[in-house]
């Protein structure tokens, strides 16, 4: 890859976090201007996306034995990556509104602890499923 190349990634990457969020912060109506900032940030991500196939993805790369990965291996790892990673985001926003509400309640009455835990393993397993299915899109 060109030194071109890279800088023009490298570009891509800042202004998909610099312009939706800067725009967010110079506006004065913050609270109406959140749907165009995660807009602006979505369109931007997947440009950089798109980008990044381009210059990243096509063609062959050769590793130490000289062995050629194809650009669907790097839209595997991608992808398998994006699944352990989100799963696990959501996972622990669950499990925080989760284990909040469950100490609350079982601050009032100690005999629902078992019914709190189930719910606090559920939203865990939301991190296990992301996980299993990036397994699957390896194997």
């Amino acid at each position: 890859m060109t030194m071109t190349a890279k800088l023009i990634l490298v570009v891509a990457l800042v202004l998909s976090i610099a312009i939706p969020f800067g725009a967010y912060l110079l506006s004065e109506k913050k609270k109406g201007n959140f749907k165009a900032s995660v807009i602006a940030n979505s369109f931007f991500f997947f440009g950089t996306l798109l980008i990044a196939h381009v210059l990243l993805f096509t063609g062959t790369a050769s590793a130490a034995d000289n062995a050629a990965v194809a650009s669907v291996d790097g839209w595997r790892y991608l992808a398998a990556a994006l699944s352990t990673g989100l799963s696990c985001i959501g996972g622990g926003i669950a499990v925080a509104s989760a284990a909040s509400a469950a100490l609350g309640a079982m601050s009032e009455d100690s005999s629902i602890m078992g019914k709190a835990l189930i719910f606090v393993a559920l939203a865990e397993g939301i991190a296990l499923y992301g996980l299993i299915v990036s397994f699957s899109i390896l194997g």
